[in-house]
């Protein structure tokens, strides 16, 4: 089990790095003037991905492993960005007594050495083998093998990440796009959602370098995704999962190393993804509107909402060998606010003084063979039962975006 969960933590970092260019290859230039914008992304994650995005660090993932699920967790991501200045630019966000945040969450720029606000990472060696599609067995022509170095490097293949979909509704705030942008959290007001925080009622959004911003949430956090990985045909793995209500559609992905180089470093990566054509990542591990998401499915890109299960190709779990990870994610609603709010008739002019918007997803990740087992890693006996508390190296590097998220260096 140690080697299982060594290769899923090379492979968290992995990801990360293809989030950041996908990320990046969706950069905009910020338009002179126009309206304060403004960004809430309310996620639900579930399943191990619980335990490595706020659910207890590596004290969960050891929980999880000695006899079930940690609880799922709610994360909110605050995002302002204004074409106005401030000597030193902060907003307060006030929201409803049920989000269990206080009185308010404080928005502050990111810290002046974090060019664009994103994380950095080394340019990884070795090959990247792409495989797609739902069904036992992968089609001809698969995997597509590229050159990992070079798609670090921003080396893409045209369509990657979005296969094609252009998808302008859904704009993103950051450092690049706006003369002043701060975010929450932050390094400084360090609150967590509570398990059971909501964000029902009234929300007001208080800066100074903007005007204030004011909108009800009739929306919630969406329930936690509830789903299993089972033997399927001629050594194929079949993902399924309980349906939400409120999902708009459906995008699963699974990672695996195939072998290790020095230092347990992987020197091939294989990638699947459900998607009817080769479209990996980036926007598509975010969150996406309802009509960006009915393009996708349009496009073959995203599950429609209907769907309940997807069998990973036989070749895939062949390749990804013992490190493989499996995550499903369900795109929710958005709810759009504006002052003063478009007109019904869509042909007069208008100009709103700011605008925002709220979205929701919920997820969950899967690694096979740690559901349900107890142990899963080696254990020192401390004369009480419980693991010896791990060593905390420092974080270097790729593999060390996903260690930190776990907790398992400093």
């Amino acid at each position: 089990m140690r080697k299982n969960l060594s290769a899923f933590i090379v492979l968290g970092g992995l990801g990360s790095a293809a989030s950041l260019l996908g990320a990046a290859a969706l950069s905009q230039t910020a338009a002179s003037g126009g309206p304060v914008r403004y960004a809430m992304d309310a996620a639900t994650m579930s399943g191990m991905g619980a335990a490595m995005s706020g659910g207890g660090g590596i004290g969960a993932m050891m929980g999880m492993m000695r006899g079930g699920p940690p609880e799922a967790v709610r994360l909110l991501e605050l995002h302002h960005g204004a074409g106005t200045t401030a000597p030193k630019p902060q907003a307060d966000h006030f929201m409803p007594k049920g989000a269990g945040l206080g009185t308010s969450v404080k928005l502050l720029p990111p810290p002046s050495g974090e060019p664009g606000g994103e994380a950095s990472f080394e340019r990884p060696s070795g090959r990247l083998l792409l495989f797609w599609g739902c069904g036992a067995r992968a089609p001809k022509g698969q995997p597509v093998v590229i050159d990992f170095a070079k798609l670090a490097a921003g080396q893409m293949p045209p369509g990657l990440f979005m296969g094609g979909v252009d998808l302008p509704e859904d704009w993103q705030l950051s450092v690049a796009n706006s003369r002043t942008y701060t975010r929450w959290p932050n390094g400084k007001d360090t609150k967590t959602v509570p398990a059971k925080g909501s964000l029902l009622g009234a929300h007001r959004i208080a800066a100074n370098y903007a005007k204030e911003i004011n909108f009800t949430l009739a929306e919630d956090f969406m329930p936690p995704l509830q789903a299993r990985l089972g033997a399927g045909p001629g050594g194929a793995s079949q993902l399924g999962w309980t349906g939400l209500d409120k999902a708009t559609g459906y995008y699963a992905w699974a990672m695996g190393a195939k072998d290790a180089g020095r230092g347990g470093a992987p020197t091939e990566i294989v990638w699947w993804a459900s998607s009817q054509k080769q479209a990996f990542g980036g926007p598509l591990w975010n969150w996406i509107s309802p009509a960006g998401v009915r393009k996708l499915i349009a496009a073959g890109t995203v599950m429609p909402p209907e769907q309940r299960d997807c069998t990973i190709p036989a070749e895939v779990i062949k390749a990804a060998g013992d490190g493989m990870m499996v995550n499903l994610q369900a795109y929710g609603p958005q709810a759009d606010f504006a002052y003063p709010p478009r007109p019904a008739d869509t042909r007069k002019p208008w100009n709103p003084e700011w605008i925002a918007r709220v979205r929701f997803r919920s997820s969950t990740m899967l690694i096979p063979g740690m559901e349900g087992m107890a142990g899963g890693v080696d254990q020192a006996d401390t004369g009480a039962g419980e693991p010896a508390a791990p060593r905390k190296p420092k974080c270097k590097g790729l593999r060390g975006l996903a260690e930190r998220a776990a907790g398992l260096c400093e």
